[in-house]
């Protein structure tokens, strides 16, 4: 039986704007289970990286609570969250957010860096995920130097080093082409097996069905939609 790593309750989100309150979803409950690979759909502005940042911990909820790796996050400490955060969630937004004066592997080995890994086990680490990701002969170029496809794997390489057992994805095929996404996708597919929880936020239709389920954020309110294989 499969293990859930995320469950919401009662999950709320709402803010201020002009006067009036804005509720982008409220009284969602789910249970993520390990290795499902879950779409976030649905128009733009729905709240779809609302929720995400709330299930990676970077924004609080208005009201409910976020359970990850069985773990009740809502009294944590923010350095709690960030421990809780680093053992757990790796997340791949959507415009990369790779460090400029950094090379592409310098980048991926961040996360390890910060875990105080051994050097030469970072550097064989970093090494073969560039390797499996096909972009190692660009390892020493820096992000202004690579294409977008090319940061993209970039930014899913410093993700996926740190092993953690969720993905958040936001729209990590956007701003790529038919092919390079078709690309990035297979690489969801592959972490799947491997039994990582996956979930992303896109507009591509297509790659949407391909997911376990979807969950479509709708005017205040979330669904979740069995996708067309």
């Amino acid at each position: 039986m499969s293990k859930t790593l995320i469950e919401t309750s009662n999950l709320k989100k709402s803010f201020e704007h002009m006067k009036n309150s804005i509720t982008l979803f409220d009284n969602f409950n789910i249970k993520i289970k390990e290795g499902e690979l879950v779409a976030l759909v649905g128009p733009s502005g729905s709240g779809k990286s609302s929720l995400l940042h709330l299930l990676a911990l970077l924004e609080n909820p208005s009201n409910g609570k976020i359970s990850i790796n069985n773990q009740d996050t809502k009294f944590l400490s923010n350095d709690q969250k960030d421990e809780l955060r680093r053992k757990n969630i790796s997340i791949i937004f959507q415009d990369n957010n790779l460090l400029s004066d950094f090379t592409a592997i310098e980048n991926v080995k961040m996360p390890l860096i910060i875990n105080h890994e051994k050097k030469d086990i970072i550097n064989q680490k970093a090494e073969k995920i560039l390797k499996d990701l096909k972009i190692l002969n660009r390892s020493n170029h820096f992000p202004n130097e690579l294409s977008g496809g090319e940061q993209q794997r970039v930014a899913i390489a410093r993700a996926l080093i740190a092993e953690t057992k969720i993905i958040l994805a936001d729209e990590p095929t956007g701003n790529l082409d038919y092919k390079t996404s078709k690309e990035i996708f297979s690489i969801f597919l592959k972490l799947k097996k491997l039994k990582k929880t996956i979930i992303f936020a896109t507009h591509n239709r297509e790659l949407a069905n391909r997911a376990d389920y979807k969950l479509f954020i709708s005017n205040g309110d979330i669904k979740r939609v069995n996708a067309r294989k």
